[in-house]
């Protein structure tokens, strides 16, 4: 039963309990509407007794009138009878509607669509590479969204993925809330089964918007043409507002498909038999003329302001005075701070410009280059234990900071952030801040640049942090040197690597114990030049991600820094890459091993299960797939630069290029967790 159907039978059954009620109360002694007994003594009564049940009659009978009309005025705007009185359809039209979604996509400054192809969306997917959008196809529905999450932090756009229904939309949760996690503006567009076949058991049907509600800052399911390019616009400026994240928007496939095509579906005929034909007949060209009612008529397709919190004059102020007073300031900086309207450029400068030590986590990492004396990598715990001042930029008190426990409860402590709850994360047991700031933490860090011109923290503070990184550093390239059982060192691996990224490298992070490592010793040269899953800790991002990446930045050297178990989800992609001609770099540590997992699990319960993987020959397995594969062990050791430079060649030539590198085990993350 449709929708309109429901409505109809509740209203009858509405009018009916109205007008049983009032008739009750009007044959009841004493119940009449105006009082009076039962219509059997009215013939008794006099005149005046008689004129004033008349009026308690009319009064009646208007209100049944009234109900009736407001009943029948209901029914006719769900039905769209009303609109249709002042819109039109167009029947010959040979339009459709993912002509819309592609308009309103253009307008927006999107220059790619990642998609898996499937007949639901195949109308939106034509009309945007007819609009000039680059349509990106994948091998798997999350590796779209994954490498829409990249193109939304490296552009500071919107990041759009299409995906078809059912099947389609359920791969793609893990990267929707992967997304969420890390705060990135996507947009994911999903086809759903036809507006009357909804809840039938049509192909591929199911309840998608329940999905994605506690996902997503907006779930909206687009029921007439005419509502695709609102529903967009408010869709894609909801990603971006306030804390950005991802949006979902499902098209059930006739709002997308031309009138003649859904016409013939739908089995509209001009002559039907007998009533009840009729009445079908009647209701389902109505549910046609309405869904195309107005669907081509002028709209402005133009993007709706995007609303982002600030930081007030006074709360500037007030952070001034107590920074100016620090002896020992130290600052974390978390992927917040990369977010628009500030360049990442202008927040540089005004790091610098402060000169206070900072840590960066997440997309901040790479914001004051390789080699800043402001920027500190390692002991930060110790750092934090001692600091007098400390400025939490975008950062969250999670499992990062141990909850908050890291914090001295010493230190005078500024938090800023868009999300007012991931600020005052855990602030009620091991931590509390002394200003607390709903607002952008790059612009934040802007003004508060502005306030403290004459200021400078003591010299000898950064100095002596700067001196404890390069003893820490110069401890990680000693263990590096250190002899493994089996193959590679990979400490000495990632400072080979290091050493031979250019400027213009770009480094995705897709891995455990082997990334893990990487996060201490590889160092991106600049902003936005580093992308990792963020805190939800995702394997499988690398595919996405790095496609995205050469997309937004065809002329860097891109690279993914895999674990041999994440590589298992996105390899292969490298299909993907080879076919929309996007040559990245990645480079495998493969130890054979989930060697995060196992560090824990064998030495607290004395067993390896499930952790143990095999030495795969994953060079080949990327030359299978059309990319060039090249292998890197032990006995390759003396010439380690040459093999890393080889690849680096054939990726300026045009090639998708794996180093699968055989890795053995250190020491050297003993005490990470896992959990």
């Amino acid at each position: 039963m449709t929708p309109h159907c429901r409505s109809a039978e509740q209203t009858h059954d509405q009018l009916s309990g109205l007008s049983r009620t009032q008739q009750q109360a009007i044959s009841s002694p004493g119940g009449g509407v105006c009082g009076g007994d039962s219509t059997t003594e009215v013939a008794s009564m006099d005149p005046a007794s008689v004129s004033s049940s008349s009026s308690c009659s009319s009064a009646w009978l208007l209100v049944l009138l009234g109900t009736l009309g407001t009943a029948l005025l209901a029914a006719a705007h769900r039905l769209g009878l009303i609109y249709q009185l002042w819109h039109k359809a167009e029947p010959k039209s040979t339009r459709h509607g993912g002509e819309l979604v592609a308009e309103v996509l253009k307008a927006h400054g999107v220059r790619y669509l990642f998609t898996l192809v499937g007949g639901h969306i195949s109308p939106i997917l034509v009309a945007s590479e007819k609009l000039g959008i680059r349509v990106v196809d994948t091998r798997h529905e999350a590796t779209a969204v994954f490498a829409a999450d990249a193109v939304a932090r490296l552009s500071g756009t919107v990041g759009v993925a299409a995906v078809t229904a059912g099947p389609g939309v359920t791969n793609t949760v893990t990267a929707v809330k992967n997304a969420q996690m890390a705060e990135s503006p996507v947009l994911l567009i999903a086809g759903a089964a036809a507006t009357l076949q909804k809840g039938r058991g049509a192909l591929q049907d199911i309840d998608q918007l329940v999905l994605f509600k506690p996902l997503c800052k907006f779930c909206a399911s687009v029921r007439t043409v005419r509502d695709i390019v609102p529903t967009l616009r408010r869709a894609i400026a909801a990603a971006q507002s306030g804390t950005p994240g991802p949006v979902f928007v499902e098209f059930p496939i006739d709002v997308l498909y031309p009138y003649y095509l859904v016409e013939k579906e739908l089995g509209v005929k001009e002559t039907s038999r007998g009533l009840l034909g009729g009445v079908i007949n009647w209701y389902l060209g109505n549910h046609l003329r309405n869904l195309y009612a107005g669907a081509w008529e002028t709209r402005d397709f133009s993007p709706l302001p995007v609303q982002v919190p600030q930081a007030t004059a006074e709360q500037v102020q007030q952070c001034v005075e107590l920074v100016s007073r620090a002896k020992k300031p130290v600052m974390l900086l978390g992927s917040q701070v990369t977010l628009p309207p500030t360049p990442v450029e202008k927040l540089r400068e005004a790091l610098e410009a402060l000169s206070i030590p900072c840590f960066l986590g997440g997309m901040a990492r790479g914001m004051l280059g390789r080699d800043s004396p402001l920027h500190i990598r390692q002991n930060r715990r110790e750092v934090l234990k001692e600091a007098d001042l400390v400025i939490l930029a975008g950062t969250v008190c999670d499992f990062r900071l141990s909850y908050g426990r890291v914090l001295s409860q010493h230190s005078t402590v500024i938090a800023i952030n868009r999300d007012r709850a991931l600020m005052l994360r855990n602030s009620d047991i091991f931590w509390k801040p002394r200003m607390a700031i709903q607002g952008d933490a790059g612009s934040f860090l802007l003004s508060l640049s502005q306030g403290l011109k004459s200021y400078s923290p003591p010299q000898d503070w950064s100095t002596s942090l700067k001196d404890g990184d390069k003893r820490k550093e110069k401890a990680n390239r000693e263990k590096s040197e250190e002899p493994t059982e089996q193959h590679l060192n990979p400490l000495k691996l990632l400072h080979h690597v290091d050493n031979l990224l250019p400027e213009n490298s770009l480094l995705v992070l897709d891995g455990g114990d082997f990334v893990g490592s990487a996060a201490y010793i590889v160092r991106p040269w600049g902003p936005l030049h580093w992308l990792d899953p963020g805190a939800f800790g995702t394997l499988g991002v690398g595919g996405g991600f790095a496609l995205g990446a050469k997309l937004c930045r065809p002329d860097s050297e891109v690279w993914i820094l895999y674990g041999d178990g994440s590589l298992g989800y996105s390899i292969m992609e490298f299909d993907t890459f080879v076919r929309h001609k996007t040559p990245i770099i990645a480079l495998v540590g493969n130890d054979a091993c989930w060697s995060q997992i196992s560090r824990e699990q064998v030495p607290l319960l004395g067993s390896n299960v499930a952790c143990g993987l095999a030495y795969v020959d994953y060079h080949l397995v990327a030359e299978g797939l059309g990319g060039k594969g090249f292998l890197l062990s032990r006995q390759d050791e003396a010439c380690m630069d040459n093999i890393i430079q080889a690849a680096q060649e054939a990726c300026r030539e045009g090639h998708p290029t794996l180093i699968n590198a055989l890795i053995g085990k250190t020491s050297f993350r003993e005490g990470s967790i896992s959990v």
